[in-house]
């Protein structure tokens, strides 16, 4: 009988195994949950959206949050903010480390057409019009920008995606690593999640889909709309960033680990036969 429960048991570890390789964790960790992340200080003017957190650390300051409709939660100052800029800080080395595909200094953004890739700017990276992000198809598709200095955009200006996969993109990744600042001016209509060194201003009435996130100064913020997302196509292993691939996380053992278990699960069954 009791080989008949570590069948049981065995089978039970197996499936969970293969459960638990389909989810994946976000690279930005407990940061994940912000959609807005500061340093000293969160200032707001006018009417802005933000579904998700708000925190700030190790300031204390948010002012302007009268005008602030907001699906989430405030941590100002306290150890869910100290623990998200940690994670912050990991991931945005994490991204800065990554290698690079291809080297984009000096072009502007507007006008280009760039398929999943990690993309650097020795300097200030711009934007003044559209920038397409093509998928390709691929769902967990993700784009990686490493940005030396600033990253700015024009009034109106905007990034788009094209060719999704069948996710419809819910699960793709878009990461923008500034080395100091970032403004999104107005009207800008963006996607990705801004990881800045410095400081990030949204202008009248520009819209993130994703996170604005500052590891040491503050976020600004002026009739915005902030929803989080895009925060797939990459986790951790270990200290590195990997790809979970084009067409999502592995939901395969690797082979030695398959091996092993199988092993293990017919040399119980054999033992059974043999006592009964």
């Amino acid at each position: 009988m009791k080989y008949k429960y570590l069948i049981i048991f065995s089978m039970v570890a197996l499936m969970a195994f293969f459960c638990s390789t389909t989810g994946f964790a976000s690279i930005l960790g407990s940061a994940d949950s912000f959609a807005v992340l500061a340093g000293s200080t969160v200032t707001n003017t006018g009417n802005t959206t933000i579904n998700g957190d708000i925190g700030v650390w190790a300031g204390t300051a948010y002012t302007g949050y009268g005008t602030v409709t907001q699906t989430g939660s405030q941590h100002l100052d306290d150890a869910v903010a100290q623990t998200a800029q940690g994670d912050l800080t990991t991931a945005y080395n994490g991204l800065a480390g990554m290698p690079v595909n291809t080297v984009l200094t000096g072009q502007n953004l507007a006008g280009l057409i760039l398929t999943p890739g990690v993309y650097k700017y020795s300097s200030d990276a711009l934007l003044s019009g559209t920038l397409l992000l093509d998928a390709q198809g691929k769902n967990n598709a993700y784009w990686v920008f490493q940005i030396g200095t600033g990253l700015t955009t024009a009034p109106n200006s905007a990034v788009q995606f094209i060719n999704l996969g069948s996710n419809s993109g819910s699960d793709n990744g878009v990461f923008w690593q500034v080395g100091s600042a970032a403004t999104l001016d107005t009207g800008t209509a963006f996607e990705g999640n801004i990881l800045a060194d410095q400081m990030i201003a949204l202008n009248t009435g520009a819209t993130l889909n994703g996170r604005a996130l500052a590891r040491i100064d503050k976020v600004t913020m002026q009739g915005n709309t902030i929803n989080t997302g895009l925060n797939g196509g990459l986790r951790f292993e270990g200290n590195t960033i990997i790809p979970f691939g084009p067409s999502g996380p592995s939901t395969v053992p690797e082979p030695a680990t398959l091996s092993l278990i199988s092993l293990g699960l017919i040399g119980l069954i054999f033992k059974k036969r043999k006592i009964v």
